[in-house]
């Protein structure tokens, strides 16, 4: 049996202040739809994941950026609430902290525009500190933040032993510096195929896509929706799990979950089929629960 520890893992990465809105659907273009509700929310790829990390119990480390606003407050703020260490992101004056709205509507699905602002402001010096690598079990990267800065990033924590863990959302052709160094590859249907070539249309077709993804990387993790999740392990047979039965109230936020998890479960010792199982868990549980205000 595989004995777990604590894991510390770093996350750079997005910060958002979300915008969260409440209608019976989204507007096509041109369009005005009146809503039923909105409120704040806390959101970035980056934080979330991050903050999924600390509620599964690691040690986390956030390397990011604010701007000197009500916004940014609000996002450091909601990441010491939850013990995660803000020593390494900066307030930046005179800039706009990242922030986006979203509109969910009537069956859960949403659409989202964002402003990255203070985002892509981080240099990649911030992330050359051999002691932000001390002790540290994996790196959570996402494409919400600049190449040269997850290029940085995954390359410093290589040097350190760190495993590097990319979620390739949203989806932009990765530069072979990066590709190069990325230990877990985790993407859902639409970037398997933008990625791998291969269209994913149900849980069998995401564990085919998983299994040819490991030609490039060494362990990639393909995310169906509703479907399930597959995953792949280089020269192992892939794992497909089904999604587990729910009642949808929102999808919003789900991906993010199920990152900050996974990557939590894998640094802390556990087996790649075990943390799979445990990241599925954690998504289901936030889709069918009603999301915070906060």
């Amino acid at each position: 049996m595989t004995s777990t520890r604590k894991a510390k893992v770093v996350v750079v990465g997005s910060l958002h202040y979300d915008i969260m809105v409440e209608a019976p659907d989204r507007p096509r273009k041109g369009e005005t739809v009146t809503g039923y509700s909105w409120r704040p929310k806390f959101g970035g790829k980056g934080g979330n994941q991050a903050v999924a990390a600390a509620k599964a119990n690691a040690d986390v480390s956030m390397v990011g950026a604010v701007g000197d606003d009500d916004f940014g407050q609000f996002l450091l703020t909601k990441l010491q609430t939850v013990n995660i260490n803000v020593s390494r992101v900066e307030r930046l004056p005179g800039t706009g902290s990242g922030m986006s709205v979203a509109i969910s509507d009537s069956s859960g699905d949403y659409g989202a525009v964002i402003v990255s602002g203070a985002n892509l402001l981080v240099p990649p010096e911030a992330v050359t500190d051999a002691a932000l690598w001390s002790d540290a079990g994996a790196l959570i990267l996402q494409n919400e933040m600049a190449d040269d800065l997850n290029i940085a990033a995954a390359r410093s924590a290589r040097q350190a032993g760190v495993r590097v863990c990319l979620n390739a959302a949203p989806y932009r052709p990765l530069p072979p510096a990066l590709s190069e160094v990325i230990d877990l590859l985790i993407v859902n249907a639409i970037e398997a195929e933008q990625l791998g070539g291969l269209e994913v249309r149900d849980l069998n077709s995401a564990r085919t896509a998983a299994e040819r993804l490991t030609q490039h990387y060494a362990t990639v993790v393909v995310t169906a929706g509703g479907d399930g999740v597959a995953g792949c392990e280089k020269g192992r047979e892939p794992i497909a799990l089904e999604a587990l039965p729910v009642e949808l109230v929102s999808t919003h936020g789900a991906g993010d979950v199920f990152v900050g998890t996974l990557v939590s479960a894998i640094a802390s010792g556990a087996g790649f089929g075990a943390s799979l199982k445990t990241a599925n868990d954690a998504a289901a549980a936030h889709v069918s629960s009603q999301p915070a205000h906060a």
